[in-house]
């Protein structure tokens, strides 16, 4: 492929190789069924996504209008035109509708129209993600009363669907949402919330999944009920009132604010102790489209360094002929597909897990909060890391609002922090580390699986993957054999077997590949396992990067490189 001087008005889906790769694998011929809806929705977030987007950042975020000429409370949001057209197409597209229906599509194709989304805008996709959430806590879990009524209107592809979000955050609680102060009273055949929810996005959407603890129930999180609260009530503002909207770092598109709940009506979906463990289940969906969202960041940060500097001289010749250029675009490479990788992980697992009982941790469920976990942490501190490498490539041009760029570093910092930061998901790691909940067992065997399946070219990066997991295994050992030091340790071993897990995703894409006669992906996971599980000391420093470098070109124009020529001499 060649590199275009601009990314903007180009197919987001037919330039990813990677991802196509991606979806073939995981889904076989069933992506041919969705081929031709990626292909137009690439198109679309590649023009007409990204032109809003960088309007609405630069020049017309949204407004809060809480009240009307005659001083009734609306809460009335007001965005600017092109928001509104791509915010309304987004759903006609299919982004929450195409998993509903007669023949739904594998949440894989949605998570992937996230991943596409979020190289152009990730606050369109904020409300997007919170919208399936709510959609899927509903179809799997609500009263069917409660299902009947709201779903429909979440799924509809018509251009008058509702949206949704997810009311979890308080002031004084944060990440821990065992301490709701929230109250839930029963009133008849409804209930009615009062409280100050602290970190509302999509403030104006259609409806809301609330936690709150109704009179009577017990402390903490299995005091706890959810409940769905519209935005409106026989068409008028449901009893609640926008404070403000975050003055916010990035993501200027999506309405973020406090909102007082003030006996605000509402749907019972779950009583305690159940309302915890379905919120769990809505900020477990939207962690995996967190995930998908930093890899799309990261793809697009790359996308960008590369295509400017392909068509940037400096010092008489193009700038990707120096090799210090080319070491640090091969860098942010590896990570991308790494990333990418652990991201889609996850969405299989979820498309394997999601139909199974809410109480089972063993297997299927407890592999999907794992490598949920382990994908919501690494994409997101990616996504910064290739977002900024990206300015530094380009130089100064990069650091203004004429690239993409700036945008991009904002909108990346609030990956770390949705849906839980990392020490969040380092303690959901540790939960499930035992027995009961057998998600490392479940990752070793997939890292066993992986590092058998190499040939004999492959065989070092084999032996140092069973390594890894071995340091895995010692890890997990002394954390459960000291609980009092597991919290201090948990962040390391989250690296740890996120680096493994890493290596293994990329493992089994190269074995897949060469078995096309393709060893283009065996090189992108040597220098994987180079960085994070080196052979020798020195930093790096030294020939043997040299033949990755020889591939350069093949490499970032995803070439596929003849697998009988390299094995010989990998093997020789």
């Amino acid at each position: 492929m060649t590199y275009r001087q601009s990314v903007r008005g180009q197919n987001f889906y037919r330039l990813d190789t990677n991802l196509q790769s991606v979806l073939r694998r995981a889904l076989g011929h069933d992506l041919d069924r969705w081929v031709t809806t990626l292909e137009s929705f690439g198109d679309w977030v590649g023009d007409d996504v990204d032109v809003q987007a960088e309007h609405t950042h630069r020049h017309a975020p949204p407004v809060l209008e809480p009240y009307d000429s005659s001083g009734q409370l609306t809460n009335h949001i007001r965005h600017n035109s092109l928001w509104d057209r791509v915010a309304t197409e987004v759903y006609e597209r299919g982004a929450i509708g195409l998993n509903y229906g007669d023949k739904p599509a594998p949440y894989t194709v949605t998570f992937a129209i996230g991943y596409l989304l979020s190289q152009a805008d990730v606050s369109l996709h904020c409300p997007v993600t919170m919208t399936g959430a709510v959609a899927y806590v509903l179809d799997r879990f609500a009263p069917a009363a409660v299902r009947n009524r709201y779903l429909a209107d979440l799924v509809r592809m018509d251009g008058h669907a509702l949206t949704g979000g997810t009311w979890a955050t308080e002031l004084h609680g944060g990440s821990d949402v065992g301490a709701t102060t929230t109250v839930a009273r029963t009133e008849g055949d409804h209930v009615r919330l009062t409280g100050l929810k602290w970190f509302v996005s999509n403030t104006n959407g259609g409806v809301a999944l609330a936690t709150a603890r109704p009179p009577g129930a017990p402390g903490g999180s299995k005091g706890l009920g959810l409940y769905l609260v519209p935005t409106h009530v026989d068409d008028a503002p449901n009893a609640f009132r926008i404070r403000r909207l975050k003055d916010k770092l990035g993501t200027i598109g999506v309405p973020t604010g406090e909102v007082d709940l003030l006996d605000a009506w509402a749907l019972e979906v779950a009583p305690p102790p159940l309302g915890f463990k379905l919120m769990m289940e809505a900020l477990g969906f939207s962690r995996i489209h967190n995930a998908v969202a930093a890899a799309g960041v990261g793809r697009r940060a790359f996308l960008e360094a590369v295509s400017y500097l392909s068509h940037r001289d400096a010092f008489g010749q193009n700038v990707l002929r120096y090799p210090m250029m080319q070491d640090e675009i091969l860098e942010m490479l590896v990570r991308l597909e790494s990333g990418t990788a652990m991201a889609f992980a996850a969405a299989e697992a979820f498309d394997a897990a999601h139909v199974t009982d809410l109480d089972d941790e063993t297997s299927a469920r407890a592999w999907l909060r794992l490598t949920t976990a382990l994908a919501k942490y690494q994409t997101a501190d990616d996504a910064n890391v290739l977002a900024r490498a990206a300015i530094e490539l380009i130089g100064g041009n990069a650091y203004t609002y004429d690239h993409v760029t700036p945008r991009l570093l904002r909108d990346a910092q609030v990956l770390t922090v949705w849906e839980g930061p990392a020490n969040i998901q380092a303690l959901e790691v540790l939960r499930m580390l035992g027995n009961r909940a057998p998600g490392f067992e479940e990752m070793a065997k997939r890292v066993v699986a992986a590092a058998g399946a190499a040939p004999r070219s492959l065989a070092d990066i084999a032996q140092r993957l069973e390594n890894a997991l071995q340091d895995c295994r010692d890890a997990v050992a002394y954390v459960q054999s000291d609980p009092a030091e597991a919290q201090r340790h948990a962040r390391r071993l989250m690296v740890l077997l996120s680096d493994t897990l890493g290596g293994a995703l990329l493992l089994n894409e190269a074995v897949y590949d060469l078995a096309q006669g393709d060893a283009r992906k065996s090189l992108i996971t040597r220098l994987f396992m180079d960085k994070r599980f080196p052979e020798t000391t020195g930093r790096g420093i030294g020939p043997g990067r040299d033949w990755a470098l020889r591939h350069f070109n093949a490499l970032i124009e995803y070439q596929s490189i003849d697998a009988d020529r390299h094995l010989l001499r990998a093997v020789g």
